[in-house]
């Protein structure tokens, strides 16, 4: 066989090698986000059904609610905190470019000065996003691996908004995080600080779903700002759970993506090996009979 031919047949060999291993690990990433998914989702089921129970908690609270008493205090929206959730990891297609986008056009439609405002990252990828889209970031946090790892880091942004509440006077407090729609995602924001009035009437006036309403004896005070901070708990970790599985899925629609393409330039390359060897084998039948006839 000519050596031309045969270094060309062992480069492309070794093209169909390299293509078969990132076709595995692209297949094992798709395996790991698809179940990533499952538990996401779940976890964001199981939380709606706890958000729920803290809703009948302040809904009976706020049927009791002795009168003077002022759920809402007017504040002057002049300073800002703001919690972007994206990504450590890449491979997500334009996950974090879509959210940070997002979340400056929508703090800039608040009309709050720059030096008033407040931000966190969450994701290292999210916060190069968001400087390069002009927006200064004051603290990152890493994304927790497992969901279990969730429940501290939620604790520990409630202890970094309380800091921005009572030590730099902070009033108005929303998050930006994608959330799954359909086998896709779209950016969303939720104010958390101040709580809407809106949704503290429209609590009081649904129907209980039972004949009598429950009874404390705990201040009520007390026990409406305790019910304030776990429905607050739960919209963070909402936040966070939703954003992980929009996270994976589109890791797992850029995995797709790939295979489909790697299965392709395997399709090109397995085409191009036959046809080399082919070539090569023709080749050596001629040299064969030529040989032959030079012998005769």
């Amino acid at each position: 066989m000519p050596g031309k031919l045969l270094k060309m047949l062992e480069l492309v060999k070794r093209k169909i090698k390299s293509a078969e291993d990132l076709l595995s690990v692209v297949k094992t990433m798709k395996v790991l986000a698809a179940i990533n998914i499952q538990q996401y989702e779940k976890a964001v089921e199981s939380l709606g059904k706890y958000n729920r129970s803290v809703e009948f908690g302040l809904q009976a609270v706020l049927k009791h609610r002795p009168g003077g008493i002022q759920i809402v205090k007017p504040v002057l929206k002049q300073r800002l905190g703001a919690i972007v959730f994206g990504s450590d990891q890449g491979m997500v297609g334009q996950f974090n470019e879509v959210i940070a986008h997002y979340a400056v056009e929508e703090i800039n439609t608040l009309k709050v000065k720059q030096e008033n405002r407040a931000v966190i990252a969450v994701g290292l990828r999210v916060m190069s996003r968001l400087e390069e889209a002009g927006q200064p970031v004051e603290d990152c946090l890493s994304l927790p691996g497992s969901i279990t790892a969730i429940t501290p880091m939620v604790q520990d942004i409630a202890l970094k908004m309380e800091a921005w509440r009572f030590e730099r006077k902070i009033d108005q407090i929303v998050i930006f995080y994608n959330r799954t729609v359909g086998a896709s995602y779209r950016p969303h924001r939720l104010q958390l600080l101040p709580v809407d009035h809106k949704w503290f009437q429209e609590l009081k006036s649904r129907p209980w779903p039972s004949r009598s309403l429950p009874l404390f004896t705990m201040d009520w005070n007390r026990l409406f700002s305790s019910l304030i901070r776990q429905h607050l708990f739960a919209s963070v970790f909402q936040a966070f759970a939703e954003s992980m599985c929009s996270e994976n899925a589109s890791r797992l629609a850029s995995m797709q993506a790939a295979e489909r393409n790697i299965e392709e330039r395997l399709d090109e390359l397995n085409f191009q090996f036959h046809q080399e060897r082919h070539t090569s084998i023709t080749e050596e039948l001629l040299d064969i009979v030529a040989g032959f006839e030079a012998l005769k």
